[in-house]
């Protein structure tokens, strides 16, 4: 697969919905995760990320705005020991609670599928960092209908061992704007990761829908320690 720019794919796309993105920095020293949330609806740009112990969750910026909490509002990250979990919806629970039962991440989104949000029947994606003695792989996961039919889910995984110095991966919900809203298809785009956390952070941010994107976490990794250091923009201030 030819390695595409990440400020193109998402400058050129108005509507990627929410993304993740991971893999590791140009000097080989750090795990890169990154993710976006974007809005259509007043219910889902009246939010922002906030810190909530080692990872993050969605909360209403406006509580008076809120209508509809189900899909909205939850726990994009948080951490299981030497596994940092990202997905785009309440699956995060699901799958550090499975995990912690000593089941897989394959085997905890079997009991889960596409969002019920008809008729976009968004897909839930999903991903997991695992770093351990100085090594590092990582995941991605995604659960959508069939072409838009919701009696049959299709459930993809996509792993990745040993992963290259300045490289990733960025899948996202929606291939762009419509109603309805247009799956993703195919296996992650191969982007490249360039810089420090603030400057890959900037050039995510900047590069997303300005008047669709909602906030934004990103997070580097040492490998070798372990240690962390996080971002979060959030267009509502």
């Amino acid at each position: 697969m030819e390695r595409m720019s990440l400020k193109k794919e998402l400058s050129g796309n108005t509507y990627p919905g929410r993304g993740i993105i991971i893999g590791k920095s140009a000097d080989g020293t750090h795990a890169v995760t990154a993710y976006f949330i974007m809005g259509r609806s007043e219910n889902s740009r009246n939010r922002v990320f906030v810190e909530d112990g080692e990872g993050i969750r969605t909360q209403a910026f406006d509580p008076a705005k809120l209508t509809d909490p189900s899909l909205v509002i939850y726990a994009p990250v948080r951490v299981l020991g030497n596994k940092t979990i990202v997905t785009n919806g309440d699956q995060t629970d699901t799958i550090y609670e499975l995990m912690d039962k000593q089941q897989t991440f394959e085997q905890a989104l079997r009991t889960r599928e596409f969002e019920p949000d008809g008729p976009n029947y968004t897909p839930r994606i999903s991903g997991i960092m695992h770093i351990e003695n100085g090594s590092y792989n990582y995941a991605m996961s995604i659960l959508k209908s069939s072409d838009g039919n919701p009696a049959a889910c299709n459930r993809y995984t996509f792993a990745y061992e040993n992963p290259i110095a300045g490289e990733g991966h960025f899948i996202h919900t929606y291939m762009g704007d419509g109603n309805p809203l247009p799956s993703f298809e195919g296996e992650p785009t191969r982007i490249g990761i360039e810089g420090e956390i603030d400057e890959f952070t900037k050039l995510v941010w900047e590069n997303l829908n300005e008047d669709n994107k909602v906030s934004l976490f990103v997070r580097y990794i040492e490998i070798a320690t372990g240690k962390y250091e996080s971002r979060i923009v959030n267009k509502l201030k």
